[in-house]
C-alpha cells in the first residue's frame, strides 16, 4: 500500500484492561471497520485483570480486521518466563495478574497454545513509508536506519526511554510509542507516545491515535 493510501489506527498499552480494550475497538469499529490498518504497541499483559480476555479480542479482532502487533516489554517477560516457569521477577513486575487470569482453579498457570503462538508472533518494530512503530523507543542519536541495522539494539526497543530526554533526534519519520506513561500523549519533534496508562488509577484511559490525521480516541477504564 503506498504511504498516501496507508491510514493506520495505532493503539497504547492495554495491560490486561479488556472491558475498556473492548469498548475501544467496538468504538473505532463503528466509524472506520476494516477500512485501516490497526497497530498495536504491545504490553498485552500483566497489572490489570484480564489479560487472558485480551489475548481473546485481539485475536478474534484480527481476523477481520489488518492487525500488526508489537512486542512490549511485559510480553517479552511472559515469553521468557513462562517456558522455564521462572516466574519471579515477572511475578513481581504484574505478573501475578497475568498468572491469575490463565489459573483455572489452582496454582497451576496454563497459557493456551494459540496465546503463546499470539506471543511468539508479536514484531519488535513495524515501519511504514511515513512512521516507524516500536513499543519503548529508540536511541535518539542514531537515524531510524542505523537502528534497525544494529541488531544489538533490537532488545532495547522494548524498554528504552532515553528519547524522551534528549533535547533532539536524528529520526528521519515520526516514531510511534507506548511503554511510558502520561495523563496525555506526549508529542514532540519526530514522536508521539500514546501510552496513557489504561491500567493506572491516576491515568486511567487507553489511547488510539488516527493516523495521518494526528486525532485521538480514548477510552475511559471500565476495568475496575
Amino acid at each position: 500500500m503506498s504511504s498516501e493510501k496507508l491510514k493506520v489506527i495505532a493503539i497504547g498499552d492495554i495491560h490486561g484492561c479488556s472491558k475498556t480494550l473492548k469498548a475501544l475497538l467496538k468504538r473505532l469499529d463503528e466509524t472506520f471497520g476494516d477500512s485501516r490498518e490497526y497497530v498495536f504497541l504491545g504490553d498485552y499483559v500483566d497489572r490489570g485483570p484480564d489479560t487472558k480476555g485480551v489475548i481473546d479480542i485481539l485475536i478474534d479482532f484480527s481476523k477481520t480486521h489488518k492487525c500488526v502487533f508489537l512486542r512490549g516489554n511485559h510480553d517479552a517477560m511472559l515469553l521468557m518466563a513462562y517456558p522455564k516457569r521462572d516466574m519471579l521477577d515477572w511475578y513481581d513486575n504484574g505478573g501475578d495478574a497475568t498468572m491469575e487470569s490463565y489459573q483455572k482453579g489452582d496454582s497451576n498457570i496454563n497459557i493456551p497454545q494459540k496465546h503463546l503462538r499470539f506471543f511468539i508472533n508479536t514484531k519488535l518494530y513495524y515501519d511504514t513509508p511515513n512512521w516507524f512503530f516500536v513499543h519503548g523507543g529508540l536511541p535518539p542519536d542514531k537515524t531510524i536506519k542505523e537502528s534497525i541495522q544494529n541488531r544489538s539494539l533490537w532488545n532495547s526497543f522494548l524498554w528504552r526511554r532515553d528519547h524522551l530526554e534528549s533535547e533532539d533526534n536524528v529520526w528521519e519519520k515520526t516514531v510511534i510509542f507506548g511503554h511510558t506513561p502520561s495523563r496525555s500523549p506526549i508529542t514532540g519533534k519526530n514522536l508521539l507516545g500514546i501510552d496513557t496508562g489504561c491500567v493506572y488509577e491516576h491515568y486511567g484511559k487507553l489511547t488510539a491515535v488516527l493516523l495521518p490525521e494526528m486525532d485521538f480516541v480514548q477510552q475511559k477504564r471500565i476495568d475496575f
